[in-house]
């Protein structure tokens, strides 16, 4: 399959600048957002002052270290509009969290802030290998969800014909791949591998499908994902990333032609690193927390901002800026079983090393007296299901047990299910973990 690498032209000046200049531009937005938010925000003018920071502090880039972190809580204790820092009636559009576990948490967006979001959206969507005259499809859910919109204004900006089909319907989904013959899809990895069983079902394989790239996000997915997503699509599937408090998809993009990490855009975004339980900055190439700085933003800029998710920072290869490792996780979705750390996407590593089993599985928790019980349940590839004896079954399951225990170091209990026996998300996130030990009291 014939990759688009970028010519010289294609790219923006800062995306091929020295490591000084974009130092140097860093430094002087830095300056600006923090003040910014000061001036404007009440509750950053709180910490900053608890904290004994001013503005004024920042020197050097490594003096943000001494400024206080923000975190979600941050943003739903001034819901709705606590954090904004320009007049309401200079925001332009609101998203927002689902909320689901309290109050959501509410972004703004100004005149200017959409065109840099659909800039960026843009350039991430041409790192990708998309192309004026593409034909986008976007299945990313729409509404409060930044997913949607992002990218379908970033497709736009770039020159794209737009599909909006959002997500769900999945049988129309692939009528119209087939009938508009799309160049690229955005959607969430979890979503893209039930479109690709819907192809499946029909009778058409990779050569029937005109998708050349796929651009998911949204959650965290890994390289045995990758590869599945490729293999039943028979597309480049690169990783973009983006979370809404800080401005939705585009803060991060892979490149096509390296696949080797989303590319942050530091000219709008300071990433950093930090040990999640001291709050230390750690060096570029160590595992930690990701934290963010929005270097442009105008109605609501984000000073250290902890997303949870981890990762880290990897030295520049296809552009100028610095790139982030595949997110192996987020602390708050961390489980802990039995003394021991899991990541769903750790497990879906050891699952999709056989090439008999589906991207499409759910763990669920349960507690018998004291102890925690894991079970994991997975799914057969189509081809292979109602073809293996139970025994078969149970071999692929008892391979799988012993490969957890050994890669991750819990004992687990597997059950190796036919094709669509497992509930699927026809609309964005995937629900992996069902969770029903007891609450703590």
């Amino acid at each position: 399959m014939p990759v688009k690498h970028p010519r010289p032209g294609d790219l923006e000046p800062i995306e091929r600048a020295s490591r000084d200049e974009i130092a140097a531009l860093q430094l002087q937005r830095l300056r600006w957002s923090l003040r910014h938010a000061y001036d404007h925000v009440p509750h950053y003018r709180r910490s900053f002052d608890a904290a004994g920071v001013h503005p004024d502090d920042l020197r050097t880039l490594h003096d943000l270290a001494r400024f206080p972190f923000s975190t979600k809580d941050d943003l739903r204790a001034n819901y709705p509009f606590g954090m904004f820092a320009v007049p309401r009636e200079q925001v332009l559009r609101l998203h927002a969290s689902s909320g689901t576990t309290g109050k959501p948490t509410v972004v703004g967006y100004t005149a200017q802030d959409i065109d840099t979001w659909a800039n960026l959206a843009a350039r991430s969507i041409r790192a990708a290998g998309g192309r004026a005259g593409d034909i986008v499809h976007v299945a990313y859910g729409y509404g409060l969800f930044t997913g949607g919109l992002g990218a379908h204004y970033g497709a736009e900006r770039l020159g794209c014909t737009v599909v909006p089909m959002s997500g769900g319907q999945t049988e129309k989904q692939v009528q119209l791949i087939r009938d508009f013959k799309p160049d690229l899809i955005m959607v969430t990895p979890s979503y893209a591998l039930v479109i690709a069983e819907e192809f499946e079902r029909q009778g058409l394989g990779p050569e029937d499908i005109s998708l050349q790239i796929g651009i998911f996000g949204a959650e965290p997915w890994g390289e045995g994902m990758r590869a599945e997503i490729e293999r039943k699509l028979g597309l480049d599937a690169v990783d973009i990333y983006g979370l809404s408090e800080v401005m939705g998809p585009g803060v991060a993009s892979e490149c096509v032609e390296s696949k080797d990490g989303p590319v942050v855009w530091e000219d709008h975004f300071y990433p950093e690193i930090i040990d999640p339980e001291t709050g230390a900055v750690l060096p570029d190439g160590a595992s930690g927390e990701l934290v963010f700085t929005s270097l442009s933003k105008q109605a609501m800029p984000v000073i250290r901002y902890r997303t949870r998710d981890l990762t880290r920072l990897l030295a520049p290869t296809s552009r100028a800026f610095r790139r982030l490792g595949k997110i192996s996780g987020r602390s708050d979705d961390m489980l802990i079983v039995r003394g021991v750390n899991v990541f769903p996407t750790q497990i879906e590593e050891q699952i999709l090393r056989d090439r008999r089993l589906a991207g499409i599985y759910q763990i669920h928790l349960s507690r018998d007296g004291h102890l925690d019980q894991i079970e994991v349940r997975c799914e057969l590839q189509a081809e292979c299901s109602g073809k293996l004896t139970a025994a078969e079954k149970q071999a692929i399951g008892q391979q799988l047990q012993h490969q957890i225990k050994t890669h991750i170091g819990v004992s687990s209990r597997v059950t190796v299910l036919e094709a669509q026996q497992i509930e699927r998300s026809l609309t964005g996130k995937a629900q992996r973990v069902i969770d029903q030990r007891p609450k703590p009291t």
